[in-house]
């Protein structure tokens, strides 16, 4: 037991840490509904993107950090494709001021797994026999700090 005291007395002289531990695709999916008739049209669809992120602490430390990218290309009032992807990751956070957590988790984390997710999402597209699609970069930090000014607003208003 006289261990225990020397060794977090070690952890709180160490430095931060902030590590990847592991990188995966929870989830992932396309849907063609409208094959192989939306293939015949020679309209450029139209694409939209939807982002959401989730954070859930495993273990002292230790997060796990997922970002969900949803893209459906519309063909007029037809679906041409609906993608969607999950990539998560394993951080190790530790000896770091709590204030600064929910920063990187939120912005640093994201800025990790977005490449994988857009590597993702354009292969299984072109898999799909459409065009790929080439997501443009997403600024979290930006992202982050809208959330967190709307956060402050929605605390603030008289109810």
């Amino acid at each position: 037991m006289a261990q225990e005291p020397q060794q977090n007395q070690a952890e709180q002289n160490a430095g931060p840490v902030f590590s990847i531990e592991k990188l995966y695709v929870h989830d992932a999916s396309i849907e063609v509904p409208n094959a192989p008739a939306i293939f015949t049209e020679r309209t450029t669809p139209q694409i939209n993107v939807e982002l959401g992120n989730a954070v859930e602490q495993v273990q002292d430390g230790i997060f796990n950090v997922s970002i969900k990218v949803t893209v459906t290309a519309t063909i007029q009032d037809k679906t041409a494709f609906l993608v969607e992807v999950n990539q998560s990751g394993i951080f190790a956070i530790r000896n770091v001021p709590q204030e600064n957590i929910e920063p990187i988790l939120s912005v640093a984390c994201p800025n990790i797994l977005f490449p994988y997710a857009r590597e993702a999402i354009s292969d299984m597209v072109t898999r799909a026999g459409f065009m790929p699609v080439l997501l443009n970069p997403i600024n979290f930090e930006a992202l982050y700090l809208q959330q967190q000014q709307q956060a402050a607003q929605a605390a603030g208003a008289p109810n």
